[in-house]
């Protein structure tokens, strides 16, 4: 209720007892356990942390003080003041309401649980400032284990003090800048080309591509470069017309409506990412275009129920999380080799949307 006597908490008093009473609104603190027991709040950080003698009843009566209490233990504090890591692991990604990127981070949750360590994650809105400021707040509190999606723009060398004292430092989806440390990325340039090459199959020969944003994304750039190998080796022309980014779905409806009403459009459409995909099959439903072919980078949420359902080029994101948590764990165990780069093979999966044959070309009016 709002105003009034505060609430407080305790215990009914019994003879002999001193009764000490905590506000609701406040955290218990080791010097609450200490005077609920009665002993030193030093000997309430020996039963805690192991690290001295206690007997077995004073062990006892402080963990129930403990339970009763509600206290936890700030683990940050400890682990500056003995100057040992966190439990926990640091994960920068660029956005949190991705999919790709959720499916990422709870397969390296999923992979790390059982050594005990806690994923903390943040959102740098590929940013490399907000990156940075990240990072550093992870490394502030001694995280044993930095994982970063690296923003365009961004420098990582600044890391290196704390990768030479042993700090395992892993990138994800994009190789960091300044810094040589672990990778895992998708295999980008192969994925998009056999995506390209599936159109070039079924009759395609003007192919628009709906990359992201920024241009410089290492992502965009290995994918454009997989979607120009696939028209070289079916020796079509490169034609920049064809090429239009957005970052965001709104973004990507409208590129793919200035593709459409292109003089000669293109009659397929390659996407480069989920995000783009969505705006693009957004477009195309509103304009009723069901004659255009198309595969995007990466799957989507009911791309099955869609019609016609969306071809893909699948990423394995539970993989990738997978693959960078046990980097991760080898590291913390004392793996000194060489750094590597992992790359997570993608797999087209055919739905539908990218199978469809172009129109026949009508004869040109003399």
């Amino acid at each position: 209720m709002w105003g009034g006597t505060p609430r407080h908490r305790g215990r009914t008093r019994r003879a002999g007892e001193t009764v000490y009473s905590m506000a609701a609104n406040r955290r218990p603190t080791l010097a609450d356990v200490a005077r609920e027991v009665g002993v030193s709040a030093k000997t309430v950080s020996r039963v805690l942390n192991e690290d001295g003698p206690a007997s077995a009843k004073t062990r006892e009566q402080v963990l129930a003080a403990v339970a009763r209490l509600g206290f936890q233990p700030n683990l940050m504090a400890r682990n500056i003041r003995v100057g040992g890591p966190d439990t926990t692991i640091g994960l920068v990604i660029p956005d949190l309401g991705n999919p790709f990127f959720g499916a990422v981070a709870r397969s390296i949750e999923d992979t790390v649980r059982d050594r005990g360590l806690t994923l903390l994650m943040g959102s740098s809105a590929d940013d490399p400032d907000r990156e940075r400021a990240l990072t550093d707040k992870f490394l502030a509190r001694r995280v044993s284990v930095l994982m970063v999606v690296p923003s365009v723009g961004a420098d990582h060398s600044h890391l290196r003090p704390h990768r030479a004292t042993g700090l395992p430092v892993v990138f994800l989806d994009r190789p960091g800048v300044g810094l040589t440390a672990d990778s895992v990325v998708s295999s980008n340039r192969a994925g998009a080309q056999a995506g390209v090459t599936h159109l070039i199959n079924h009759g395609h020969r003007r192919i628009g591509f709906v990359g992201d944003l920024p241009t410089k994304l290492y992502t965009r750039r290995e994918r454009l470069a997989g979607y120009r190998a696939a028209l070289d080796e079916a020796g079509l022309p490169f034609e920049r017309s064809l090429l239009t980014n957005a970052h965001d779905q709104r973004g990507a409806a409208t590129a793919t409506a200035d593709l459409l009403s292109l003089a000669d459009p293109p009659t397929a459409l390659f996407a480069g990412n989920n995000i783009v995909a969505l705006g693009v099959v957004t477009e195309l439903a509103r304009s009723k275009r069901k004659d255009v072919a198309l595969v995007a980078f990466d799957d989507v949420a009911l791309a099955e129920v869609l019609e016609p359902a969306l071809t893909v080029v699948a990423q394995d994101p539970e993989e990738i999380g997978r693959a960078a948590a046990t980097t991760a764990l080898a590291r913390l165990d004392g793996d000194r080799s060489r750094v590597r780069t992992i790359t997570v093979p993608t797999r087209l999966i055919v739905r539908g949307s990218g199978e469809h044959q172009p129109a026949p070309q009508l004869p040109r009016e003399a």
